[in-house]
């Protein structure tokens, strides 16, 4: 969107300040046309593994062994060089330019510098030739070092008149937050200004005049103390000072003489403007070809004469500047303050981002927003590639919000409501419901309403496995105001045809009428390996044999434009049979204890593909050990008995339990026959076996057929669907309704239910009990309820299984340590079960009475008011005559009343039965204040989690749930109801694989060679993705904890701060993600000396845990530990007591009294007794440590040791302090004292504490090894000079020495 495109795209964000002074975001890269070889010159090392970037898929490890001397061409090519632009009206300034970028780059930073941002309309022209926009500058001849671009005016067109009208209007609204609050063009919320005043880059160098001891003011409000129980809703989002905005205009608007009479046309006239300056001047502006200039037109009078003085501009700017010297002051310091903002709080979002507060904003004049609503804006759209998905997505939510209001024209009006699709710019919408009883079979309406996220998650893998020749269609679901939309493309051509001529391969009958397709079989074959789908046959209808390489419903159809398209994906993965009972099918044990086979309201329950990952993976490990044991047995055996293989064992299976789990009760692998201390043997077993395999499966006649008989019975056991490798498949239409399969293939059909029967034992009996035992080990710590779901989809559980996953922790020994997960497990069963009563409940609201009804929902929900009344709209408002005709256009036929009569005893009556009957989870609580007491909730993130599950955005003010006499909500609380919107996210494979092989590196202890894996990534990422995005977000992080621990603090700092303003713009700005960057943020702020800055950030941490989870959380225990020790670090020592107290509370709750992170806790609280010189309370607090080190580390190790040196020195401390006393006693004033050492603790003992509990490890380095590494960076600068200055051969010869080995740092133990 062209409002989208204001030059933000051009940030620079430079990779690494000291070597590359200017490394700008290319963003307009698609990596199908443009290998990258983008080098990066992070301080260390041009030459690098440059692989071109054109596999998409990522399947082959990208390999890092050829490291030399054939990348330098890369490396000289891919150096910057500078231009020279002269504009009109503005010095010559020079520009760093690319030779990757194109044209439309300088385009994009002339509009958003200070000086020329005002230019839409121009062309760039070097010696008198015009640029193409989207050349790539290495293509432009005679484009180099010093070229000469000059800048030229070129005349309007409508549309270039728009897009400069629209260009203002973002210039002047640039600091104003309302887009962001309303959820529009891809604005969202960024707060971290508020706490670290300005930039902390260049602050950190301001600032340093030395520490400034005195002035900070530590006590932090007091809702964040620990132990308060107040919960604050307003400081969620602060005011920021700068969004009381300049104002310029009163109004700049259309003018309703538009569009331009026909002579006028000829006159060159395009559109006509009013604007109302601050002097209270009204002026009609004529837009033409050449420029903008006054006429003579009134309010009621047309008159499009110029008027006199008559002044053409180019800009609009300019005449404004002209006519109002208000606007000239005011639009030039707004552009100074757009300008100072940091990059990343003003590029847009990929996605939108909506926040469910906002305070009460004016609505403004607004000719843009207003244009906007009515049209499609079309024309604005500036494709850039990477941006296809983010912009198809927000033209998809857009359409699904206009078809619900009743904005769009069906193309079948004359149908009922719910039968009805739409087709609006391109995008086909149809809603979720059961249409010509499709879904029959499968669960009517509940089927319907889930198909539309199976078909996108089958989307989703389709386009990650990226077949070459094979398409899916845009897809989008958008569920708003308890409707479920999707939005798809259109297959070119699919209209003028009839469905039936068009499906050359699957079924549009579920199952009766089947056709196949070579050429489709062929493409879905390549995708049945990394997906794990059988290819099978089926029975049609005049049963006849059908093959099919995918489930039934999916159906091929090939477009006009030639290509391939598959859509249906809905059953791409396998059923889950604890979700699907079938006649006369038994379970395995381990589901029948949990209660399984449950009955589902739909049968479309697949399993997640992350499950079917897992199962794959378990089974490998388990028939690799398999055939190992045989193999060694049949080693064994040759000496005794040759034939007891066939006869002695009988079968292989038992060695080995069918379902991979001997009594349901034994933890994943451990095999006690592998574990009997032969594990050299048993190494040596699993190579021989890999060589086995590989040897059989390339067909050679020399193995041993014994030896193949052991793999033939390995791959029996485990259910391979291939006799001489390992190859597990799922079949999807196995229990499929209506599917029937030819009697040749019974057996095979057994066998795959055998397997799917597993795969449910699986989920069961090793996936919930290894998410449980994570939760516990706190490698996984959610915090809400989105990080949680996404720790049980990441282990492939769905979200079906959230009742069955919170009775596993009460029935947990260690239930206590869980207490955490038990909390948000159960917040999440009342939430998502209130939220599918609320998706019914608004189906049954007119438009008019939304606000209403949502308050009167959430008073039901949350209030304590015991019986809130529900306002109807008023009567006149309601006119009696229309009711008649309107009944069937409401999409709901229930009386739109009804809503008005539920009680808080119902709704949570029905909250129950639903976390019953969906969850098989029995909640004990008939009203919010009993679930509140009995399972320690808060109301506040109860609000929290409805709202970001509905969309529901309500006023930012204190709510008071606990009144008895008044309902928490009224109608004006509610703001908005905004869309939530489920998409398809692009994944850059490569540049994942370089993030993952960087932090293997850094895990090993090859800070080097991690840090450039990592900063490649980045590069990558920046490419598809633009500069937003939460994997760059990950990059950010990482990069910024390696530049502090190579001992580079601002650079961390500088990292750290993009993390954090990514992450508040992309996840939100109270998202789990974001705290935790707010609390690395605050350290390196810390380890630059800003101590206030370090505080303001760890308290507005804690604020945000509190609001989204409470104090009683593992990760509170760690922010108190880092806030108490910055406390203590500047003299606050009862602050910093209560805070490390609070932690050593947690610590021991969550990690056992005996663990090592509770030592550490007391250490720290002993050390701040002491700096108060209360040595009997530090010592026992340090004795209670020492025990803990002797106890868990032994007397010997160094831990030990330190405590008990500690120990002793404060006993010293502690007598010399009580024969001081003594003395002052005995002698009074006249007593001759000792000074006393107290000491204030030194900043780099704190900070030593600080990088301990963070889990931050420094490497030792000898001086030799520093030594070595500055050579190293000074060597790379010099390179870099000399490319730069055009010495090729000096050039390469410094490569050549650069590739000769270096030292390899000493590895570093990943905390």
């Amino acid at each position: 969107m062209e409002s989208r495109q204001t030059g933000d795209f051009l940030i620079v964000i430079k990779i690494v300040q000291k070597v590359r002074p200017f490394q700008k975001c290319r963003f307009f890269h698609d990596t199908e046309e443009h290998p990258s070889s983008i080098t990066l010159m992070n301080g260390d090392g041009p030459h690098e593994d440059h692989k071109e970037e054109t596999r998409q898929n990522g399947l082959e490890e990208p390999d890092h062994a050829e490291d030399g001397n054939d990348q330098e061409v890369i490396v000289i090519q891919d150096t910057g060089f500078t231009v020279k632009i002269h504009a009109p009206a503005v010095e010559p300034f020079p520009l760093q330019v690319s030779p990757q970028e194109m044209v439309q780059e300088i385009h994009q930073v002339l509009m958003d510098r200070e000086d020329t941002c005002h230019r839409t309309c121009f062309s760039l022209q070097l010696d008198g030739n015009v640029l193409d926009n989207f050349a790539e500058l290495k293509t432009i001849e005679g484009l180099q070092e010093g070229s000469v671009l000059k800048v030229i005016e070129e005349p309007y067109t409508v549309r270039e008149a728009r897009i400069h009208v629209r260009h203002i209007r973002d210039l002047l609204k640039s600091l104003d937050p309302s887009d962001a609050f309303n959820g529009v063009d891809c604005n969202s919320l960024s707060f971290l200004s508020v706490f670290n005043d300005g930039d902390l880059g260049d602050s950190g160098k301001r600032k340093k005049k030395g520490i400034e001891m005195e002035q900070i003011d530590c006590t932090p409000p007091e809702h964040i103390l620990p132990g308060g129980k107040e919960r604050p809703l307003c400081p969620l989002q602060p005011q920021n000072k700068d969004w009381k905005p300049l104002q310029c205009l009163k109004v700049l608007t259309m003018s309703g003489w538009n569009p331009p009479p026909g002579n006028r046309k000829m006159h060159g006239d395009l559109m006509y403007l009013y604007v109302i300056t601050l002097e209270d001047r009204h002026v009609s502006i004529t837009a033409s070809t050449r420029g903008f200039y006054l006429n003579q037109s009134t309010a009621y009078n047309f008159n499009p004469k110029p008027a006199s003085p008559s002044f053409l501009s180019h800009s609009l700017v300019e005449l404004l500047n002209q006519i109002s010297p208000t606007f000239k002051r005011n639009f030039a310091s707004l552009q100074k303050k757009r300008v100072q903002r940091h990059p990343l709080e003003r590029i847009s979002t990929p996605f939108q981002v909506y926040s469910w507060t906002a305070p009460l904003a004016e609505h403004a004049m607004d000719c843009v927003r207003a244009e906007d609503a009515y049209t499609s804006r079309l024309g604005y759209e500036e494709h850039i590639p990477g941006q296809v998905h983010s912009d198809f997505t927000a033209a998809a939510t857009r359409g699904a919000m206009a078809v619900i209001d009743g904005n769009v024209m069906a193309i079948n009006p004359s149908e009922e409501t719910k039968m009805q699709m739409f087709i609006w710019n391109n995008i086909f919408f149809s809603l979720g419901f059961d249409v010509r009883d499709h879904y029959k079979d499968f669960g009517g309406d509940v089927a319907a309403y889930v198909a539309p996220t199976n078909d996108l998650n089958g989307v989703r893998t389709y386009n990650a496995v990226d077949v070459e020749g094979l398409y899916t269609l845009g897809t989008v679901v958008v569920d708003y105001r308890g409707y479920r939309v999707t939005a798809q493309s259109i297959i070119p051509g699919i209209l003028e045809r009839e469905q039936e001529q068009s499906v050359i391969y699957g079924s549009i009958d579920f199952g009766k009428t089947i056709v196949s397709h070579p050429k489709y079989l062929e493409l879905l074959e390549k995708t049945s390996r990394p997906l794990k789908i059988q290819k099978h046959k089926v029975l049609n209808d005049k049963n006849e044999e059908v093959e099919l390489c995918s489930s039934v419903e999916c159906k091929g159809i090939i477009g006009n434009d030639g290509r391939h398209y598959i859509l249906d994906l809905l059953r791409t993965f396998p059923p889950d049979l604890n979700f699907l009972p079938v006649e006369g099918e038994e379970l395995l044990e381990e589901c029948q204890k949990m209660g399984f086979p449950k009955e589902h309201r739909h049968k479309l329950c697949c399993l997640r593909q992350e499950l079917v990952d897992a199962f794959v993976e378990h089974r490998y490990l388990m028939f690799m050990k398999l055939a190992a044991l045989q193999l060694m047995q049949q080693k064994a055996n040759k000496q005794e008995n040759p034939a007891s293989l066939e006869n002695g064992s009988g079968s292989p299976t038992s060695s080995f339990p069918e379902n991979g789990v001997e009594d349901g009760e034994k933890f994943p692998l451990e095999d006690p026959k592998l574990e009997d201390g032969r594990l050299e043997d048993n190494v040596a077993g699993l190579d021989q076996v890999k060589e086995l395999t590989e040897t059989i499966a390339s067909d050679d006649g020399a193995v041993d057929p014994k030896s193949r008989e052991v793999i033939q019975n390995a791959c029996k056991a485990v259910g391979s669907i291939s006799n001489t490798s390992f190859d597990i498949r799922f079949n999807p239409d196995i229990f499929s309704p209506g599917v029937r399969f030819p009697e040749s293939s019974k057996e095979q059909i057994q066998d795959q239910k055998q397997l799917l029967k597993d795969a449910a034992a699986f989920l069961v009996s090793y996936q919930i009990p290894g998410l449980v035992k994570d939760c516990l080990d706190h490698t996984m710590l959610p915090m809400d309820g989105a990080t949680l779901a996404e720790a049980m989809h990441q282990r492939g559980i769905n979200m079906r299984y959230l009742g069955k996953v919170v009775n596993f922790i009460t029935k947990t020994p260690a239930q206590t340590q869980l207490d955490h997960i038990y909390k948000i497990g159960i917040t999440e069963l009342i939430t998502r079960s209130a939220k599918h009563i609320f998706k019914t409940y608004l189906q049954g609201v007119e438009l008019s009475g939304l606000s209403a009804a949502i308050s009167h929902f959430l008073n039901c929900f949350l209030s304590s008011f015991p019986n809130p009344v529900a306002h109807l709209p008023a009567d006149e408002l309601v006119s009696k005559k229309k009711n008649k005709r309107r009944k069937n256009r409401n999409l709901s036929s229930a009386d739109n009343t009804a809503w008005a009569s539920t009680s808080p005893q119902e709704l949570w009556k029905s909250i129950c039965s639903e976390a019953k009957s969906y969850f098989d989870f029995h909640l004990e609580c008939e009203s919010a204040d009993q679930a509140v007491e009995m399972y320690n909730l808060q109301k506040i993130t109860l609000l929290r989690e409805i709202s970001l599950k509905t969309g529901i955005q309500i006023l930012l003010k204190e709510y008071n749930f606990d009144n008895r006499h008044k309902p928490t909500f009224t109608e004006e609380d509610i703001l908005n109801i905004f869309p939530v919107v489920k998409h398809v996210n692009p994944k850059a494979s490569d540049a994942f694989h370089f993030f993952q092989s960087g932090q293997a590196k850094v895990q090993q202890g090859f800070l080097k060679e991690g840090c450039e894996l990592i900063s490649e990534a980045l590069n990558l990422f920046n490419n598809v993705y633009g500069a937003m995005h939460v994997e760059i977000c990950a990059c950010l992080r990482l990069l910024a904890r390696l530049n502090y621990i190579m001992g580079d603090y601002s650079e961390a700092l500088s990292n750290q701060q993009k993390a954090v303003l990514m992450s508040e713009r992309v996840l939100g700005i109270e998202h789990p993600n974001t705290i935790q960057e707010y609390m690395h943020l605050a350290l390196y702020c810390f380890a630059n000396s800003q101590l206030s800055t370090a505080l303001n950030l760890l308290y507005r941490a804690r604020y945000l845990m509190l609001l989204v989870f409470g104090e009683d959380h593992p990760e509170m225990a760690l922010l108190d530990n880092n806030i108490g020790l910055v406390l203590h670090g500047v003299m606050e020592y009862d602050l910093a007591l209560r805070f490390l107290e609070n932690a050593l509370v947690i610590n021991s709750k969550y990690h056992g009294a005996k663990s090592l992170k509770v030592a550490l806790s007391h250490h720290l609280v002993a050390r701040v007794y002491e700096s108060k010189a209360e040595f009997r309370s530090a010592l026992q607090q340090e004795k209670e440590g020492y025990t803990i080190y002797k106890h868990q580390l032994g007397e010997h190790h160094e831990k030990t040791k330190e405590s008990s040196e500690y120990l002793k020195y404060l006993t010293q401390q502690a007598v010399a302090l009580q024969r001081t006393m003594n003395e002052i006693y005995k002698n009074g004033s006249s007593a001759n004292i000792m000074p006393l050492k107290f000491t204030a603790p030194s900043m780099a003992s704190i900070l030593e504490q600080l990088n301990i509990i963070n889990g931050i490890l420094f490497i030792p380095l000898s001086q030799k090894d520093l030594e070595n590494l500055k050579a190293e960076v000074q060597r790379r600068q010099q390179l870099q000079e000399a490319l730069k200055s055009g010495d090729q051969a000096e050039a390469e010869e410094r490569v050549r020495e650069e590739s000769e080995p270096e030292p390899s740092l000493p590895p570093a133990a990943a905390p």
